[in-house]
């Protein structure tokens, strides 16, 4: 049989698509069954770009930046059209138009009568009693047809124009107050960055812990087994007394719990981690990265969050600028607080097109004018202690800003120095680990080696064993905390505050959003008399 090039192209194309369809689950379940690969920098990059926690700072900041621009729009002029239909069913107007509605016959329509003295006495009387008759018969009431009374279908097209000319310093404070929010909410993406990256690492160097702590207590139980082998060798060829077989027996049933411990550990620790990134608490993963790895991880990334790193400076903390800009929130709303006090002055116009159209549709219809300009003053007479009381409490809420900003000063210095002691006691816990488990293995070797010749005991191998153990566990645990303490380190300037233990809640609220007042929100004033206890002087001037 012949075959030609447009067939051989469809039988692999036909191959390729059937090896796609076998080999890819095959590929993907063996992924599942064995884990994905997954270093330290994947997993920050990963936490990034799904952690609820980023996002709702980033929806905070959003918020905060469409505020201020709600603050500064009182700065411009305010400019709005309007279009209106108005359909009158009954009118008081409706008398006046002298039973049009029943008389099929449209009303004459009389000539300017214009004396002529040249014309012969008879025609000049046929003239004026011509005229006579006609307006006899006119409606006297026509004239009123064309004014806007009264009329079926009203048309109003219109533009409205305000501008706020002095507000007492309102204005100003509202989009102070806002510019401080946006850059503290700025400042709060920044810190739950930066919180996530460390809580990453932390809960990644966990993870990598508990495999190494399972992975020692494993292979102490599988020397146990080994030790209690050879006892009941020994045992049995009577060269072992009965007490130490079952010494070496519970040697290893003790092991057996603290390996059980150690998984349920690894697994609680697995949880944490893939709770950060997301991931299907039963897809298994695999940690690349090792705690031995003393060089810091991704340190782009790091610096996309931090601009100075390892910045320990009370002033360089993101708590206390949050602070700072608490402060300026606050006095931004003592100025609109106080603002209320002063005279509100605004400029308006009132452009609109008016048609008063037979029918319904306004096309074809002579469209009026009518344009005013006005210019309102409104200040406050009497209000009940409002102000004052408005004022009082936007001072109050500065005062505590400013406390907070101190209390704020004084916990960053601590943290600054806890965070570096603490990183001073990882170095020194692992430089003092380095060569104790090279030590600890050639002397459990030499210790079984020696159990094993018969010239040592059950209790120098257990001694051993144990020294072993916690020279490997105290190793991995040195290079864990040493991990940490450094990315603690880097990432300071942007961490929120390590609050001691006994500080009050509210003392640890420099990171909320400032310009959470019970102040009222500015509103731009407005031309129209005032109601109430304000009074209202205004002048304007109208045009046709």
């Amino acid at each position: 049989m012949r075959t030609t090039p447009a067939h051989n192209r469809f039988c692999v194309f036909v191959f390729s698509c059937v090896f796609l369809v076998v080999t890819v689950p095959d590929l993907a379940a063996q992924e599942r069954q064995q884990g994905r690969a997954l270093t330290l920098s994947e997993a920050l990059q990963l936490a990034e770009k799904k952690s609820e926690i980023v996002g709702i700072a980033r929806a905070e900041l959003a918020r905060a930046e469409g505020d201020r621009r709600r603050a500064r729009s009182a700065y411009f002029p305010q400019l709005s059209g309007s279009a209106s239909y108005q359909r009158a069913i009954r009118s008081q107007f409706s008398a006046l138009e002298s039973g049009s509605d029943t008389s099929s016959t449209p009303a004459p329509t009389c000539d300017r009568f214009v004396p002529r003295p040249g014309l012969p006495i008879d025609q000049r009387l046929d003239s004026l009693e011509s005229a006579v008759e006609c307006a006899s018969a006119e409606d006297p009431f026509a004239s009123f047809r064309n004014l806007p009374f009264g009329r079926e279908n009203t048309y109003r097209f219109g533009l409205s124009f305000s501008q706020t000319l002095f507000s007492g310093g309102q204005v100003g404070g509202q989009a102070q107050t806002a510019g401080a929010v946006v850059r503290s909410a700025a400042l709060g993406l920044t810190s739950a960055r930066a919180q996530l990256l460390l809580d990453v690492t932390g809960a990644y160097f966990d993870a990598t812990l508990a495999d190494r702590l399972l992975m020692i207590a494993e292979a102490t139980l599988e020397q146990a087994d080994t030790t209690l082998s050879q006892t009941q060798l020994a045992r049995q060829v009577g060269n072992l007394s009965e007490f130490d077989l079952l010494r070496a027996r519970v040697t290893r049933d003790n092991q057996r719990p603290v390996v059980i411990q150690r998984r349920a550990d690894r697994d609680l620790a697995y949880y944490r981690l893939k709770q950060l990134l997301d991931f299907p608490l039963d897809r298994p993963l695999l940690l690349t990265t090792e705690l031995g790895d003393t060089v810091l991880i991704d340190s782009t990334r790091i610096a996309s969050v931090v601009e100075t790193l390892g910045d320990t400076a009370t002033a360089a903390r993101a708590p206390v600028r949050q602070a700072v800009e608490a402060v300026t929130a606050q006095r931004g709303l003592v100025r609109v607080a106080r603002g209320q006090r002063f005279p509100q002055v605004a400029l308006t116009s009132e452009y609109a097109q008016l048609a008063f159209p037979d029918k319904v549709s306004p096309f074809g219809s002579d469209f009026v004018s009518d344009w005013s300009v006005s210019l309102g003053l409104r200040f406050p007479i009497f209000t009940g202690g409002r102000i004052g009381g408005d004022v009082a409490v936007a001072r109050a809420n500065q005062t505590q800003a400013e406390l907070r900003l101190q209390q704020a000063r004084e916990f960053a210095e601590v943290d600054a120095r806890n965070s570096a002691t603490q990183l001073e006691a990882a170095q020194a816990g692992w430089q003092a680990s380095a060569g104790t488990v090279e030590q600890a293995a050639r002397a459990y070797q030499i210790a079984e080696l020696r159990y094993r010749e018969g010239i040592s005991t059950q209790t120098e191998l257990l001694d051993s064993r144990v020294q072993l153990q916690q020279a490997q566990a105290g190793r991995a645990r040195a290079a864990r905390d040493l991990q940490v303490a450094r990315m603690r380190i880097a990432l300071l300037p942007a961490l929120p505050l390590a609050l001691p233990s006994g500080a009050s809640t509210a003392s640890a609220q420099t990171t909320s959003q400032a310009g959470a007042s019970t102040t009222p929100t500015y509103q731009p004033p407005t031309p129209s008399p005032a109601t109430g206890a304000e009074g209202s002087v205004q002048t304007g001037a109208t045009g046709p």
